[in-house]
């Protein structure tokens, strides 16, 4: 059995969240269950504006007496306010925690202390405990984007929709759990079953095109390339115009490449 890359995501930060009211507390404002969240079970998740934009992503992981979120390190401080924002008079307690959050991919992916990662069974699990590291972040940045799966660098914050993100492909939003702050927004996209735009990954010859270059069908504006590297970058593209279209970014041709897992 091949051994797994264990690399620590120095991007990642966590949130330690427990009392009495922590479920009751999350399940009203993400777009995932966690009502049914058991101990040692991770899960994707969103957190959203009321107008449905895509504020931050999250991985809300079941422990003994509560839950950790693994949150972007950039935004712990800023989703700590939002979240005490939310609070009122609800019994939860929100701790910013000095795990490490740590990517186990490439082997063997299951053991103690390891949360499967619920996106894609090829993302392997994630750890929150010290433990010996074998590779670093880009590493595992290139194995994400080689898999076609958008990352925080991608959608940002307050600038996409969830579904446009694949969050709805990815395990991050729960369209049966009831209200969750932007579930307006998201269940009539989703109802109305034609989603315009996607993010979806390009691959070109040489060094990736700067972040926000026009992907052009023709004449026609299809997209704009998001984050990349030498040979591939995703890319959020209108889904209308790139079936069968010679696409281009600054004069360089570029190929769509739509995972298996994107409908």
């Amino acid at each position: 059995m091949t051994a797994p890359c264990l690399a620590r995501l120095a991007s990642r930060a966590v949130i330690a969240v427990s009392g009495p009211d922590w479920r009751s507390f999350l399940q009203g404002l993400l777009t995932q269950d966690v009502a049914t969240l058991a101990v040692g079970e991770l899960r994707f998740a969103g957190l959203l504006t009321p107008q449905g934009k895509l504020l931050y992503d999250l991985f809300v992981a079941g422990t003994q007496d509560g839950a950790l979120l693994d949150v972007a390190a950039a935004h712990r401080e800023a989703i700590l306010t939002r979240l005490s924002m939310y609070r009122l008079r609800a019994k939860v307690e929100l701790v910013a925690s000095d795990r490490p959050v740590i990517a186990v991919f490439g082997g063997a992916t299951s053991g103690e202390g390891l949360y499967a990662d619920p996106r894609l069974p090829a993302l392997g699990a994630r750890a929150y405990d010290d433990r010996a590291t074998n590779a670093d972040e880009d590493v595992y940045e290139a194995h994400r984007l080689a898999l076609g799966v958008p990352g925080p660098t991608d959608w940002g914050s307050e600038a996409t929709y969830p579904i446009e993100a694949n969050f709805d492909l990815l395990a991050g939003i729960d369209f049966k759990k009831g209200c969750f702050v932007g579930q307006e927004t998201t269940s009539r996209m989703k109802r109305r079953g034609t989603i315009k735009n996607r993010m979806l990954p390009i691959t070109f010859d040489g060094p990736p095109p700067p972040f926000g270059a026009e992907v052009l069908a023709g004449e026609l504006r299809a997209g704009e390339v998001l984050s990349g590297r030498d040979g591939q970058a995703m890319a959020l593209l209108r889904l209308d115009r790139i079936d069968g279209a010679a696409l281009t970014v600054e004069g360089r041709p570029v190929r769509v490449e739509r995972p298996d897992w994107v409908a």
